[in-house]
């Protein structure tokens, strides 16, 4: 396995062999269940999905509910994919156990949903400042400018007012600082996206190893 899903419990400190104070977040990493094998042959790629959490089969949709039954599973509240290097270590049902999967010093990438803030104008989207605010001036809180008199349109990517927040949001090069096999918690340095509660994932990260001290 190359990664894990989790629940955010919120944020504490801890400290370091120097007594520095280390901002840290709580993950609960949740044992998972395999529910369905992806082939390279079949479907493009080697992968596993995996289910995390229980849900009630009252809370399912019609779909959902042929799909658990017709892999003989409980159903589960997340679905993950992640993709493998041997797709034969894995059967469908077999629980994956999350708690040698990282270690105190390796680093990693966690990916969640952020919290949304609704509907939002430029400033509070992307830090625009603020226009004259004298009378007349008519620019106090707008985005300004926002076509060209070339091509007579607005182009791609351009900044302005929408939703902010509520996307999925990747935080990169996560120091993992502790690791609770008995309670499956692990200690990251640092902020993680999305609301308390909320699900996460966590791979090995793409741009740093293992720390050397």
């Amino acid at each position: 396995m190359i990664g894990v899903c989790g629940k955010k419990l919120g944020m504490t400190r801890l400290y370091n062999a120097l007594g520095e104070v280390l901002p840290v977040t709580v993950v609960e990493a949740l044992s998972g269940v395999v529910i369905r094998k992806k082939f390279i042959d079949k479907d493009g790629y080697d992968a596993v999905q995996v289910g995390y959490g229980d849900k009630k089969k009252s809370n399912l949709n019609k779909p959902d509910k042929g799909y658990f039954a017709k892999q003989n599973l409980k159903p589960k509240d997340l679905l993950r994919e992640f993709k493998v290097d041997n797709i034969d270590e894995f059967e469908v049902g077999q629980v994956l156990d999350t708690k040698d999967l990282f270690s105190t010093g390796s680093f990693v990438d966690v990916t969640g949903t952020s919290k949304g803030k609704g509907f939002a104008g430029v400033i509070k989207r992307h830090g625009f400042s603020r226009g004259p605010e004298t009378h007349g001036s008519r620019h106090h809180r707008e985005p300004g400018s926002v076509g060209s008199t070339g091509p007579s349109r607005v182009f791609k990517g351009k900044k302005l007012p929408g939703r902010k927040g509520n996307k999925a949001v990747t935080v990169q090069n996560l120091k993992v600082v502790k690791v609770d096999p008995q309670a499956q918690l692990i200690y990251l340095v640092g902020a993680v996206p999305g609301n308390r509660f909320g699900w996460v994932t966590i791979k090995p990260a793409v741009k740093k190893q293992k720390d050397v001290e």
